[in-house]
């Protein structure tokens, strides 16, 4: 706070349906959860007042358990709210926190859990309470679970709710940070107590945008939340009059102007009522101007008030112990409190090959045993057939060149690009001198059909005799197994169809720790490649035609691999160590770390949007 002494006594709430933080609270269920974690805990780091909104779901995210034939299947498990360092929130007068809100004609009653965050805390919405209806205590039970309904529902007592939360707490934030659309409501209920305390709607709307910050996550229109005004009437009925709105105005902010009778569009919404709106990456960015340029008519492109903060990732939470213990000998003992300084970077020059080398083997060991333990496990469960054993990643050969694919498995993340041309692969997996293999991590949410199939697509090639015990996947991927791909693989695989990634995180953790990252120019790429710290697929000019694309990019990748990546890392010298291929090691650590860490990205929400936020004076654009 010492570079912002108007923001030192100002608190930034920051609103998130999912917060990574630990495995301990299963509250995530991919990117979004694991910024947001990421985003609390620099901002502890930093010292900068910010308290964090979302819910406590008693059933988290689900377990992904793989049938004998290859198909993902969902099991939840109660949380248990004893084993885990939460405890209940209290109001200033120490009674226990609860709020209530009304919705669709009855009251729904919400208790508020709290988990500390280094310095930083993060309040927790549950609605599992005897006051509350049978379907209602269901509403927190999961995150992304239920219909439209549930989804709408979850969203009113995040935005709304959370405000009340917070009046409840004695907290009065002077920035209020919604990331992405889910918890855009806050801005309603922010309008409605301005109005009800005295000020006119267009005066009350003026200060809720000035101190409203906005992040969007999502480059593709399936991806924003859009529920019918016939759900937004029913829900919201009697809660326009007192924003000083006829009903019309109300459902007409949530519009989108290209297409206004397609329902109430929780993005577009956002945007009109955020002062300070982002895309998460530099092409991101780009992609959401025009996307959203409708909204701002007249407005070149360039004008349109949609900045980008690439996001970033938390140093000391994605360090493995061998790469740390290297940087606090060879960069700077505290290495990681200067993190987003390029100078401390350029020391990874110095780092003596063997040494490097001989820490990058130890985290492969580290992540084989970590599978092999895993299937272990599953075996003594009864959880494992014995034709699975293959699939499961226990023949793997920890002196293979391997690739890391993991993420979630929505279809545009094409995870089965790699087996495009099979016998190109099958070529390089059998190599008997410089052979190649995959490690596949990840799940699709329980409703996408497609994604699912895309698993037990991979699945059935990790049992294929030909190339199995080359391939492997491991299930039930969550921030712990996170952590031991992103160490221990040999290069980080990325295939999104652009530009459909917004920006992408799991190959700025591989990078931090020796993993350089082998992917298409979009999201966090465009800006992070180049030329010597990875490698890349270059575009191609066949946009919005996906099989000429995918046959280009798969071509791309596999020149890649036979040319460039596998004769490198098998170019060893007479100790047996690949000096070209470190020098890659080198430079993606170099240049990635510092760029790419949450140190610089909250620093930047910082100067460019909190402290315009939290300013009393209008930002002219």
């Amino acid at each position: 706070a010492g570079r912002y002494p108007h923001l030192a006594k100002s608190t930034v709430a920051y609103f998130s349906a999912e917060f990574g933080l630990h495995n301990s609270i299963p509250i995530y269920s991919g990117g979004l959860g694991i910024l947001a974690g990421d985003h609390c805990k620099e901002a502890s780091d930093l010292g900068i007042p910010l308290v964090g909104l979302g819910f406590m779901y008693p059933q988290g995210y689900f377990h992904q358990r793989m049938s004998a034939d290859g198909w993902q299947e969902a099991e939840y498990e109660p949380f248990n709210k004893l084993e885990s360092p939460i405890q209940r929130a209290l109001t200033p007068d120490g009674q226990p926190c609860q709020i209530s809100v009304q919705m669709d004609h009855h009251a729904i009653v919400g208790i508020v859990w709290q988990v500390r965050v280094g310095r930083v805390t993060l309040y927790l919405i549950d609605t599992d309470v005897p006051e509350n209806q049978p379907w209602d205590r269901e509403l927190s039970a999961r995150l992304y679970g239920g219909d439209h309904n549930v989804r709408l529902r979850q969203e009113i007592l995040l935005g709304v709710g959370g405000v009340r939360v917070f009046r409840a707490l004695g907290i009065s934030p002077a920035v209020w940070h919604a990331n992405e659309g889910h918890s855009a409501f806050l801005t309603l209920e922010r309008v409605r107590e301005l109005v009800q305390a005295g000020r006119s709607h267009a005066e009350a709307v003026d200060v809720v945008r000035q101190s409203t910050v906005f992040t969007t996550h999502t480059p593709v229109p399936a991806g924003h939340d859009v529920f019918s005004f016939h759900q937004i009437e029913q829900h919201f009925e009697g809660y326009w009059e007192q924003l000083g709105m006829t009903r019309d105005a109300f459902l007409q902010l949530g519009a989108h102007p290209d297409n206004p009778g397609a329902g109430f569009n929780m993005t577009a919404f956002a945007m009109r009522l955020a002062g300070h709106v982002n895309g998460v990456s530099r092409e991101h960015g780009c992609v959401s101007r025009a996307m959203w340029r409708s909204l701002w008519p007249g407005l070149e492109d360039d004008r349109i008030p949609i900045r980008s903060i690439t996001n970033g990732v938390h140093a000391p939470t994605w360090i493995s112990v061998e790469m740390n213990q290297l940087y606090a000998k060879h960069l700077a003992p505290d290495w990681a409190a200067r993190a987003d300084d390029p100078a401390i970077w350029h020391r990874v020059t110095d780092i003596p090959d063997d040494e490097l080398w001989k820490a990058r083997q130890a985290l492969k060991r580290k992540l084989m045993s970590f599978i092999r333990e895993r299937a272990r496990e599953a075996w003594m469960h009864g959880r494992m057939q014995p034709h699975p054993v293959l699939a499961s990643g226990t023949l793997l050969d920890p002196e293979a060149l391997t690739i890391g694919f993991a993420r979630r498995f929505a279809t545009y993340k094409r995870a089965t690009l790699i087996f495009s041309t099979l016998t190109r692969i099958q070529q390089m997996m059998q190599d008997r001198w410089r052979p190649v293999q995959i490690v596949f991590a990840g799940k699709a949410h329980p409703a996408d059909e497609p994604g699912r199939q895309f698993i037990q697509q991979v699945y059935t090639f990790c049992k294929d005799h030909d190339i199995g015990g080359r391939v492997a996947f491991v299930e039930d991927y969550d921030m712990h197994t996170a952590k031991y791909l992103v160490w221990g693989v040999d290069v980080w695989l990325n295939t999104p169809l652009p530009p459909m990634e917004a920006s992408g995180t799991s190959g700025q953790k591989a990078a931090l720790n020796g993993v350089p990252h082998l992917s298409v120019l979009d999201g966090w790429w465009k800006e992070g490649y180049d030329g010597a710290n990875g490698w890349a697929i270059p575009p191609s000019g066949h946009l919005g035609d996906s099989h000429s694309q995918d046959m280009h990019d798969a071509e791309h990748l596999y020149r890649l691999l036979e040319h460039d990546i596998v004769p490198l890392y098998y170019d060893r010298d007479r100790d047996g160590i690949p000096r070209g291929w470190l020098q890659i090691v080198k430079d993606a650590v170099r240049t990635v770390a510092p760029r790419f860490c949450t140190r610089r990205m909250v620093k930047e929400y910082m100067d460019l949007l909190y402290a315009p936020a939290a300013s009393p004076i209008t930002p002219r654009w």
